[in-house]
C-alpha cells in the first residue's frame, strides 16, 4: 500500500510540475505584456525560468535533501532526453532545418558548458565535488549569457526596426503562446497564477525527489538511476511539450533552439543554484555521464550541422542511441 501510494506521488509531482510551470510562464508573459516588456525580454527571461522551473525546484529539492545523485542525475538526464528523444522524435514527425546561427553560437557554447561542469566536478583531483565557488562561477556566467542574448536580441530589432526571429529556444517558447488568452489576462489573474504555478512547482518538485528516493531504494535501484531516467524524463515533459507544438504548428526547425538553450539552462542555472546554496558530491557514474553527455552533443552537432537538417533517418538513430543509453543504465544496476 505505501509502494502504491508512493507511485501515485511521484505521478502527482509530475503533474504539478508540468501544470505549475504552466500557469507561471502564462501569468508572468501576460505581467510583462501589461508592462509592455517587449516580447525578446519576456522569452529570455519570464519563459526561460517557467520552462526551466520542473528541473530547478527538483534539483535544489534534492541538493537541500543530500539527495545529489538525484539532482546531476536530473540535469544530465534532462539534457540526455532533450538532445536524443525530442529531438529525434520531432525530426521523425518533420524533418527539421536548423538556423545556422543556432549551429554556430548557442550549441557549441552548450557543449562548452558541458566540459566546465565536467572539469569543476573532477575539483582538479581533489575529490569530485562542485563546491560553492564553482556554482557562483557557473551562475555568473549564466548571468552573463542571458545579458548577452538579451543585448543581441534588442541591437538585432532596433537594427531592422521589426520583430525579429529570436534564436533563443524560450522566446521561440513565447512566440508560440502569443495566441493565447494569457495576452488579455487581467492583472489579478496573472498574479495568482504566479504565485499558485511557483507554489505548485516547487511542491511538485519536492514530492518527486521524496517518491524517486523511496522507489530507488525499495527497488534496490540508485538514486543516480531514477535522477537520469524517470526524474529527467517527467521535468523535460515541458520541453517536450513545447516541441511537439511547434512540429504540430509547422515550426519543427524550432525543437533544436529549444533544446539546446534549455541544456545551458539547466547546467547553468539549476546546477550553479544548486551548489551555490549547498556543495554537491559527484559519484563516479556521474563523471561517466557527463563525459557521455558532451560526447552526445558533439555527435548531435555534427549530424544538424550536416545538410542544416535532421532527417527522419537521422532522427530515428537519435532515438535509438537514447534506447542504447537507458539499456546502458540498467546494465550497471
Amino acid at each position: 500500500m505505501q509502494t502504491l501510494l508512493t507511485y501515485i506521488f511521484l505521478v502527482l509531482g509530475f503533474v504539478f510540475l508540468v501544470k505549475g510551470a504552466d500557469w507561471f510562464v502564462g501569468g508572468s508573459s501576460a505581467v510583462a505584456r501589461l508592462l509592455h516588456v517587449p516580447s525578446i525580454i519576456i522569452g529570455l527571461t519570464i519563459v526561460a525560468f517557467g520552462t526551466s522551473a520542473p528541473e530547478l525546484a527538483v534539483s535544489l529539492t534534492a541538493a537541500l535533501s543530500g539527495s545529489n545523485d538525484i539532482a546531476i542525475g536530473n540535469v544530465v538526464g534532462s539534457n540526455f532526453f532533450n538532445l536524443l528523444m525530442v529531438v529525434g522524435v520531432c525530426a521523425l514527425i518533420k524533418p527539421m532545418q536548423i538556423q545556422e546561427n543556432i549551429l554556430k553560437k548557442e550549441f557549441p557554447f552548450s557543449i562548452i558548458c558541458g566540459i566546465v561542469l565536467l572539469i569543476l566536478s573532477l575539483n582538479f583531483g581533489q575529490g569530485y565535488t562542485i563546491g560553492h565557488i564553482d556554482g557562483f562561477i557557473l551562475l555568473a556566467v549564466f548571468v552573463l549569457f542571458v545579458s548577452m542574448q538579451i543585448k543581441s536580441a534588442l541591437k538585432a530589432k532596433k537594427a531592422s526596426g521589426h520583430a525579429i526571429m529570436v534564436e533563443s529556444p524560450e522566446v521561440k517558447a513565447a512566440e508560440l503562446e502569443d495566441d493565447t488568452p494569457d495576452r488579455m489576462m487581467p492583472p489579478f489573474m496573472s498574479v495568482l497564477l504566479i504565485i499558485v504555478g511557483l507554489a505548485l512547482v516547487v511542491i511538485g518538485g519536492d514530492m518527486v525527489v521524496d517518491s524517486a528516493t523511496e522507489i530507488a531504494r525499495s527497488l534496490g535501484l540508485s538514486e543516480a538511476f531514477i535522477g537520469l531516467t524517470v526524474v529527467a524524463f517527467g521535468t523535460s515533459l515541458p520541453e517536450l511539450v513545447t516541441s511537439i507544438v511547434a512540429s504540430k504548428k509547422g515550426e519543427n526547425e524550432l525543437a533544436l533552439g529549444n533544446v539546446i538553450g534549455s541544456n545551458i539552462f539547466n547546467i547553468l542555472l539549476i546546477i550553479g543554484a544548486s551548489a551555490a546554496i549547498t556543495p554537491m558530491n559527484v559519484a563516479f557514474s556521474s563523471i561517466i555521464d557527463l563525459i557521455l553527455m558532451t560526447a552526445v552533443s558533439i555527435i548531435t552537432l555534427v549530424i544538424a550541422w550536416r545538410g542544416k537538417n535532421i532527417n527522419r533517418i537521422e532522427g530515428g538513430i537519435m532515438v535509438a542511441m537514447y534506447l542504447t543509453y537507458v539499456g546502458y543504465l540498467l546494465s550497471q544496476i
